[in-house]
């Protein structure tokens, strides 16, 4: 059964569902039950420790949160819920940083650093640190051409 079945099956049980939600909230609600940790992806692992960071309700501390490509493989619709969590996150005064290839999550940021041009040896080299929006008047970069506001 994965995690969108049993909060549908198990609506009456609220404590369950409660305990179950923050799956759902991430994008993970495809997950089965029981599922063995070493079978997901690296973005799925990260998505699980998010949800059982905002299922545990407020924290005093702040934290700082550092997501490398959280999106890869997941539907838009996913995405969108991966976001709303992002947005939980700020406004209880949590600060994130995300690796991300995804140009609709870019479009998202408050603010955006391109690292480049290439990787390895070629890379490595600020191109770009700013509004997402203002990325398109750099002229070194390589995703300006992608990100279309």
């Amino acid at each position: 059964m994965s995690v969108d079945e049993a909060i549908d099956f198990f609506k009456e049980e609220k404590k369950l569902v409660k305990n179950l939600q923050p799956l759902a909230d991430v994008g993970l609600g495809y997950v089965s039950l029981g599922q063995s940790s070493n079978t997901l992806s690296g973005g799925e692992a990260q998505r699980i420790k998010l949800a059982s960071f905002l299922g545990k309700g407020a924290h005093k501390e702040k934290v700082l949160f550092l997501f490398d490509e959280p999106t890869t493989g997941l539907h838009f619709h996913d995405i969108e819920k991966l976001l709303k969590s992002f947005d939980a996150l700020i406004h209880q005064g949590h600060s994130i940083v995300v690796i991300e290839h995804n140009t609709d999550v870019m479009k998202y940021a408050d603010w955006l650093i391109e690292i480049g041009p290439e990787g390895g040896e070629e890379g490595g080299y600020l191109i770009y640190e700013g509004l997402p929006e203002q990325l398109h008047k750099s002229k070194k970069s390589v995703t300006a051409a992608y990100l279309n506001f």
